[in-house]
C-alpha cells in the first residue's frame, strides 16, 4: 500500500495565508483588530495542529508470507488458513509449501527462502543453533500425539508396561527420547521394559495388525488408522496424559510442534506476524470444532488421503496455538527434558531466551 502524504485542510492554509497579510498591516491596528487577529493566530494553530494528529498514519506496505510445513499434525491446524488463503480473504497475502520432512524446510529457512515454518519442538531447536539464533518461535501448533497401541486392554498406564516388548520408530528419536523419560518417572528402567526400534510408523503397524496383543507406540494419524483397520486394536495409553501426570508441578507439556519465524522477517514485519498469529488461532479453532469440514480440507490437501481418519484423528492430535508466556513455559521445559537425554537432539544446547518472542504487546 502506497504511503499518504500529508495534506493540511484547506482552512488551515487560508488561515495562514491571513495571519501572514495581517503582520504587514499597519501599525494603528485597534485593539479590536489585534484582539481578532490574536483569535484568528489561535484557530489556525489549532486547525493546522489538528489537521496533523488526524492524518492517516502510514501503513505497513504488503508483504507475502512465506510459510513451510510438514504434512502430518503439525499442518493440520493450518487447513482452514490455507483455504482462506486461497480464496484472498486473509489479512496477510501467503504462500504455502509442505513437504514430507523437516530436512527439506531447515535449509530454506536458513536461505531466506520462508519466512515461518511449522516444525518439530526438537528440530526448531536444531535450526536456533544452526541459524546462530536467526529463529524465533512464535506459537505452539501441536502438543502430543503419541499413543500406545495393543489389543491388550488390561495395560492403561507406563507402569502396566512392565514385563512387556513396546515397539517403536528408531532410536534416538523424539519418541524415543519421550518414552524413556516417562519410563524413568515411573520407576522403570530397559530391564523391566524391552523396546523393539523399528524404522518408521508404518512397520510398527503393521506388525500390530499382525499381532495385536503386542504394544506399539504410534504417532497420530498412525495410531488411528491402525485402530480402524484391526478392530481389535486400541489407543490403550495416551502418553500426553501420561506426561502431564508426571510433569504437573514443572507446568511444562509435551509439545510436537512449534512455528518458527526468521529473525530478520519478524524484525522487518512484526505486524504481519501478530496477523498470521491471530489467523493462525482461528485455524487451530476451526480444526478443533468443524471437525467434519476440516477433515475434508485435510483430505483436499493431501495431508491425510482420507477425511474418515482424518477426521476420527483430529480430536486426537493436540491441534493448539498458544503463545507468549504459555508456549515459552510448555516448551522450554520440554527442551530441558530432550537435552538431559541427548543434547544433540536440541542442537547441542538449550536455545537462549530470544527464543522464545511472546509478541510486541506482551514486550512493549
Amino acid at each position: 500500500m502506497k504511503k499518504r502524504k500529508k495534506q493540511y485542510g484547506a482552512a488551515a492554509l487560508a488561515a495562514v495565508m491571513m495571519l501572514l497579510a495581517a503582520g504587514c498591516g499597519k501599525e494603528t491596528a485597534s485593539v479590536q483588530e489585534s484582539a481578532g487577529t490574536q483569535a484568528q493566530t489561535e484557530q489556525a494553530e489549532e486547525t493546522v495542529e489538528t489537521a496533523q494528529e488526524t492524518q492517516t498514519a502510514p501503513e505497513e506496505e504488503e508483504v507475502m508470507v512465506r510459510i513451510g510445513a510438514m504434512k502430518g499434525p503439525t499442518t493440520m491446524g493450518l487447513v482452514y488458513l490455507m483455504h482462506q488463503a486461497g480464496k484472498g480473504e486473509t489479512a496477510n497475502r501467503y504462500s504455502f509449501t509442505m513437504e514430507t520432512a523437516a530436512d527439506a524446510l531447515l535449509p530454506r529457512m536458513i536461505k531466506g527462502e520462508l519466512d515461518i515454518a511449522l516444525l518439530p519442538a526438537n528440530v526448531a531447536g536444531v535450526l536456533y543453533q544452526k541459524s546462530e539464533g536467526g529463529v524465533s518461535v512464535v506459537d505452539i501448533n501441536t502438543l502430543g500425539v503419541l499413543y500406545i497401541v495393543s489389543g491388550d486392554d488390561t495395560v492403561t498406564s507406563v507402569k502396566d508396561l512392565k514385563g512387556k516388548t513396546l515397539y517403536l520408530t528408531g532410536k534416538g528419536t523424539t519418541p524415543d527420547y519421550v518414552i524413556r523419560y516417562l519410563l524413568k518417572k515411573n520407576g522403570l528402567s530397559d530391564e523391566d521394559v524391552k523396546l523393539e526400534y523399528k524404522s518408521e510408523a508404518a512397520e510398527v503397524a503393521a506388525l500390530l495388525a499382525k499381532n495385536p496383543s503386542d504394544f506399539g507406540l504410534l504417532p497420530q494419524p498412525f495410531a488411528t488408522a491402525a485402530c480402524v483397520k484391526n478392530t481389535e486394536l486400541k489407543e490403550v495409553i495416551d502418553i500426553t496424559g501420561e506426561w502431564d501426570d508426571v510433569e504437573k508441578e514443572d507446568g511444562s507439556r509435551l509439545v510436537t510442534g512449534v512455528t518458527v519465524v526468521r529473525r530478520e522477517f519478524l524484525e522487518q514485519h512484526p505486524d504481519a506476524v501478530e496477523r498470521f498469529i491471530k489467523e493462525h488461532e482461528e485455524s487451530a479453532e476451526y480444526a478443533n470444532t468443524e471437525t467434519e469440514d476440516a477433515a475434508e480440507l485435510i483430505a483436499d490437501f493431501g495431508i491425510i488421503d482420507q477425511a474418515r481418519i482424518a477426521a476420527q484423528a483430529l480430536p486426537k492430535c493436540n491441534i493448539v496455538c498458544l503463545s507468549g508466556e504459555e508456549m515459552q513455559n510448555a516448551l522450554s521445559g520440554y527442551l530441558e527434558v530432550l537435552y538431559e537425554s541427548d543434547p544433540d537432539s536440541v542442537g547441542g544446547s538449550l536455545p537462549g531466551e530470544d527464543f522464545y518472542w511472546l509478541g510486541t504487546e506482551r514486550t512493549e
